[in-house]
């Protein structure tokens, strides 16, 4: 194991064991119709793929909202693809989960998270020189090529324009939007 990993396996068990404990504190005093939050679902997916055996967690991550659960990250495997799903769908709580693995030999691994981690610096710098993207609190992800975009944004022709703008910088092969449009009070 490298550093980098053991560092992150600490730092996702420090921030996974205080949001359990957050939320179990508060589903203590809650009764039975109050819902589990997303920070709860976020934890607990976190914490049982990194534990599995059969997937390695540290490469994947893990988003929910309103219940329902994204993973992305790299696996070595269908397999392992699958059985993240299936660990993310047995979590209490859970309504659906969106699974956006990318099937990643670990031989191509180190290629691919280089060019990955390039893609993603462009994106960035492109959504940073468009005035109407740089503030609207937009994230993205690249895992294998395809650009997972996340957060929430003001209206619907932002979250279209994000997209279009993340699809013409060099080496995107697709681009998943899940940005989400405020609700308007």
């Amino acid at each position: 194991m490298t550093t980098r990993t053991v560092l992150t396996f600490c730092a996702a068990l420090v921030i996974g064991g205080v949001l359990i404990a957050g939320s179990m504190h508060a589903m203590g005093k809650a009764d039975e119709k109050t819902p589990i939050n997303d920070a709860y679902l976020t934890a607990k997916a976190q914490i049982a793929l990194f534990s599995d055996a059969r997937i390695k967690g540290s490469e994947i991550t893990v988003e929910s909202a309103q219940g329902q659960v994204t993973i992305r990250g790299k696996v070595d495997s269908s397999d392992a693809k699958l059985a993240a799903e299936g660990i993310a769908k047995g979590i209490d709580g859970v309504k659906s989960v969106k699974n956006d693995l990318q099937v990643v030999p670990p031989a191509k691994r180190e290629a691919t998270d280089d060019k990955d981690a390039a893609i993603t610096t462009r994106v960035n710098a492109q959504i940073a020189n468009n005035a109407d993207l740089k503030k609207a609190g937009i994230r993205a992800q690249t895992n294998a090529g395809v650009v997972s975009l996340s957060g929430e944004v003001q209206d619907l022709m932002t979250s279209a324009q994000a997209s279009w703008i993340v699809w013409q910088v060099p080496g995107v092969k697709s681009v998943t939007n899940d940005l989400t449009v405020k609700e308007k009070a």
